[in-house]
């Protein structure tokens, strides 16, 4: 019984052990870690949520072109880029995988062109100098409400650069000069078309220059009309009047251009789809003040001009 007592005794003099609750507590290290990753993740949202489809491009040549930093441009904005770049199988095209922003997805619908701009081959259009920084580009002219398609076989100029449509004519020359597609012409110095190819004639004889004028101004082209070629600068000196430089543009100066006027003939038919003109070295000066009326405005603004005007 003392024994008990005892221990007893020795119980109530222990101390007792104070049990805290444990509250779970965030390092302040860690903050900013998260942080970063919160607002990265943020950053691979956004610009997936940007991602459109992703079009294929064959190519014969695919010089210039790199992965992750060849854009692709449509009225000078960038609405997508280059993902990759590789052989085909057969090793004879070029296959370009190439991926549009969202807003850019109904571009890659039937009747798109795709082409590559290079300083080379777009050496007459002064706005394509700063490929010498920036490095070639795949240039987009949208189809007319084609349907959705993702494969593309890539043109190998900007020969398509223009409204679809449009008159085709033939310029036949001994003298082709400095012309090459993308070649601007010319009516009263306003740029209305381009050449699409240059190529030797059947028996090889002259010089072929295929122009597409833009459906536009296609009425400005008649039967009677004249082309000659505007390629470099007309130097002209006088002793008095010293020396006189002609350039139809600098474009011209660069790469080539041709220049037509249209005589004062109201009766003259309108030239048709495969007429053949010649082209000629120098204007004569008569075709310099040809200044023919010729209403190239749409229907419905001429009707309205009409109605202004009485």
């Amino acid at each position: 019984m003392t024994d008990s007592r005892k221990n007893s005794d020795a119980a109530e003099t222990l101390p007792r052990a104070t049990v805290k609750r444990h509250r779970w507590s965030f390092p302040v290290v860690w903050i900013i870690p998260v942080v970063a990753a919160l607002v990265a993740a943020y950053l691979v949202y956004d610009k997936v949520r940007d991602f459109g489809p992703t079009v294929t491009l064959r190519f014969k040549d695919g010089s210039g072109l790199k992965a992750g930093r060849t854009p692709v441009q449509y009225s000078g904005v960038q609405i997508g880029e280059v993902k990759s770049v590789r052989l085909s199988d057969d090793l004879k095209d070029v296959i370009v995988e190439a991926r549009l922003l969202r807003s850019a997805a109904s571009l890659a619908r039937e009747g798109s062109e795709f082409w590559i701009v290079r300083l080379g081959t777009e050496l007459q259009d002064i706005s394509n100098l700063g490929t010498v920084i920036t490095g070639a580009y795949i240039q987009v002219l949208p189809g007319s409400g084609g349907e959705p398609k993702l494969d593309f076989v890539g043109l190998e100029t900007s020969q398509v650069a223009l409204d679809p449509g449009g008159l085709e004519i033939v310029l036949r020359t001994s003298r082709l000069g400095s012309l090459k597609p993308g070649s601007p012409v010319y009516y009263r110095g306003i740029d209305v078309g381009a050449v699409r190819s240059v190529q030797l004639g059947a028996d090889a004889t002259v010089a072929e220059v295929h122009a597409r004028i833009r459906p536009r101004y296609a009425k400005l082209v008649r039967i009677g009309s004249k082309f000659w070629n505007a390629s470099g600068a007309d130097v002209k000196f006088g002793l008095f009047s010293g020396v006189e430089i002609n350039v139809e543009s600098l474009k011209s100066l660069v790469g080539g251009g041709i220049v037509f006027a249209t005589p004062n003939e109201p009766l003259s038919p309108p030239a048709k789809n495969g007429t053949a003109f010649p082209l000629y070295d120098q204007p004569v000066k008569d075709w310099l003040e040809w200044a023919p009326r010729i209403s190239i405005a749409p229907e419905e603004h001429s009707r309205r001009h009409e109605k202004q005007k009485k």
